[in-house]
């Protein structure tokens, strides 16, 4: 089987870095994600792009978003090395669909497919422990060691208040792009309500199918 071009798709809290993590380690391809991109690309030099900055790392360093047109440039980077990747977190509209059409063919794009309800629970669930960095749930993940969970704490970004934030900002800039891929002919849709060694699966065997 020749080395995959996957793009994977979800709310936030639908398990895409999970499930890509086995896609990865199944198939043998890498994980691109835009903020491990950016990392690895922060001294690239854009001065020849219309930009404040001369590096993607000045936007970082000043703590300001770094334009679409870099972001581009840099996936697009990022994906020219890879031999088979799977994509998460990009795009996130479809500005950067299209621009991602232009700079890759896609072999399958998966989509998993939460509840709101579910993606709630699982946000609003999460748990830190500050000394480690460790994520936990209460429900799902929670840590053995009573001392380890008297110490967790809920991030600010997983209040239920920002949670449905969140969702909401997904929903208006990157439900579009869902739309646009299941216009296309080319969505997979995954049950992301399942069980994640069960969600993996239909993941595993949607690749499969589409390769």
């Amino acid at each position: 089987m020749a080395q995959p071009h996957i793009l994977i798709l979800g709310a936030p809290g639908a398990g895409k870095g999970t499930q890509s993590a086995n896609i990865a380690e199944e198939f043998g391809v890498e994980h691109v994600t835009t903020g491990d991109a950016l990392r690895a690309n922060k001294e690239m030099d854009i001065s020849d792009m219309d930009t404040e900055y001369d590096t993607p790392a000045e936007y970082m360093d000043q703590g300001e978003l770094v334009p679409d047109e870099v972001v581009n440039a840099i996936v697009d980077e990022a994906l020219s090395q890879a031999n088979g990747y799977v994509l998460d977190g990009y795009p996130r509209n479809l500005e950067q669909a299209e621009e991602l059409a232009e700079m890759t063919d896609l072999d399958v794009v998966l989509y998993l497919d939460v509840s709101e309800e579910e993606l709630v629970h699982r946000l609003t669930g999460r748990r830190l422990d500050p000394e480690t960095g460790d994520i936990y749930h209460v429900e799902y993940n929670p840590p053995e060691d009573p001392e380890v969970e008297g110490r967790l704490e809920q991030r600010e970004d997983d209040t239920e208040e920002t949670v449905t934030e969140r969702l909401r900002v997904y929903r208006e800039n990157t439900e579009p792009v869902v739309e646009h891929y299941d216009d296309e002919g080319v969505l997979e849709r995954i049950d992301g309500d399942q069980a994640p060694e069960e969600v993996w699966e239909d993941v595993k065997e949607t690749i499969e199918d589409s390769v």
